[in-house]
């Protein structure tokens, strides 16, 4: 039998969204999950890799995107700061909103939480405010989690996959 660490079983069930378009999107990836686990953030489960169009431009490169589910001790406000983190290691710089960019983390969900706070300019929203209109989080989402609620809205996945417009429906690519 295997021995569980007691603080294990405290952790926090968590689901992040990583996303590139930028550079070598699928090593991008694969870093940003290997820099999260290291800052003791247990991956349990990951996604796919989909593909979709940049938004709004779609003349931006495409973008890949997963979304994990994880474990951490970290509460929401240490979650983020180690994601900033972990993004400035990976090259990302504070560019125009919707711009190209080598890692993109998102907290899609924080234990069911709905959590508001303003740190240093930057808006920790939990959940993600857009993620019920975002393909790329609902469909890699979808893979791992299919009887995911949404904690603000009260509405399923599945159900809310189906609120997406054709384009969005069409526009995604598991691959």
């Amino acid at each position: 039998m295997i021995k569980q660490d007691i603080s294990e079983n405290l952790a926090n069930i968590v689901y992040l969204g990583i996303g590139s378009n930028l550079g070598n999107k699928k090593r991008n990836i694969e870093k940003a999950k290997y820099l999260l686990e290291i800052n003791s953030i247990k991956i349990v489960k990951s996604s796919s890799i989909y593909e979709t169009y940049s938004w709004p431009n779609k003349n931006y490169p495409k973008f890949y995107n997963i979304v994990i589910k994880v474990k951490t001790n970290l509460d929401p406000i240490n979650l983020f700061f180690v994601i900033k983190d972990i993004e400035k290691k990976l090259g990302r710089k504070k560019t125009k909103i919707n711009s190209p960019r080598i890692c993109d983390i998102d907290i899609i969900d924080y234990k069911g939480l709905v959590y508001k706070l303003d740190i240093n300019n930057d808006k920790l929203l939990i959940p993600h405010p857009r993620l019920q209109n975002r393909n790329f989080v609902l469909f890699p989402l979808f893979e791992i989690e299919k009887n995911w609620n949404h904690p603000q809205k009260k509405t399923k996945i599945h159900d809310l996959i189906g609120k997406l417009d054709n384009s969005s429906l069409y526009g995604i690519k598991q691959i």
